[in-house]
């Protein structure tokens, strides 16, 4: 069973009240791997949080809406907050998320970590993002690829031997890119094995001498969930993450 984060949207189709929303992506994709999804409430109770990351066998952290600066940065300029849409409930997602993150390292569960999930472990450990990328790292990729969001627009180079390298068997993988924040210092523990040919951080894991502190962990800018129905590389990352929760710690 894996325990999925959601998003949150500002009212639902019949009621103006706030909504969970999930892309059916994420969902196809666990279930095609051999597990049951359950998504997590719209609690920030820790006790509550606790016990759901302890019923599970695995977490997976969703996309979604930007993180919210104050987590990463002291001030933001007037013109580069105006680009940040953070969420509609007040931050409740970034503090449940945040807490969810806690459990999974004191329980040590399995974690994979998707675009807003991948910045918001890096944030959880002390990194920073980059706000806006076009604004704060202008590159040659554009990725903010909303126009093709299930289609691959650009490769990543993969460090040799990383969890990532070895789930795909190679060392670059082709990627969509929907994104207009990224990782910019990346946190202590964590390493960047998979990068964009302008240098965006693409892929987090736990570094070498740290690896012992969950069974696997594994966080990705991209969305693989939306390829892994066409693309056997990005549908093996679900399928090492559900063998990793299926497996005794």
């Amino acid at each position: 069973m894996i325990l999925v984060t959601a998003g949150v949207s500002e009212k639902g189709e019949e009621f103006s009240d706030l909504s969970v929303s999930l892309s059916d992506r994420y969902q196809a994709a666990i279930q095609a791997s051999g597990a049951l999804p359950l998504i997590l409430p719209s609690t920030v109770d820790p006790a509550t949080i606790a016990e759901c990351v302890r019923r599970s066998d695995g977490v997976m952290l969703t996309g979604g809406e930007d993180v919210e600066p104050r987590l990463y940065v002291g001030r933001m300029p007037g013109f580069l907050r105006e680009k940040v849409k953070t969420t509609p409930d007040g931050g409740r997602r970034d503090y449940r998320e945040l807490h969810v993150i806690h459990e999974v390292f004191r329980q040590r569960k399995p974690l994979l970590a998707i675009c807003r999930g991948h910045q918001l472990l890096n944030v959880a450990l002390g990194g920073t993002l980059y706000a806006d990328l076009s604004t704060q790292r202008p590159g040659p990729i554009n990725h903010g690829r909303l126009d093709c969001p299930s289609e691959t627009v650009h490769e990543v180079r993969l460090t040799p031997h990383s969890l990532i390298a070895r789930i795909i068997g190679g060392q670059t993988l082709g990627v969509n890119s929907t994104h207009h924040q990224a990782v910019n210092r990346v946190a202590e523990p964590l390493t960047a094995t998979a990068v964009s040919g302008d240098g965006v951080v693409e892929g987090l894991e736990l570094k070498p001498r740290m690896a012992q502190w969950l069974p696997f962990l594994l966080s990705v800018q991209f969305h693989p969930e939306r390829l892994a129905d066409r693309f056997g590389k990005h549908r093996e990352i679900f399928r090492a993450f559900t063998q990793a929760c299926g497996s005794p710690n």
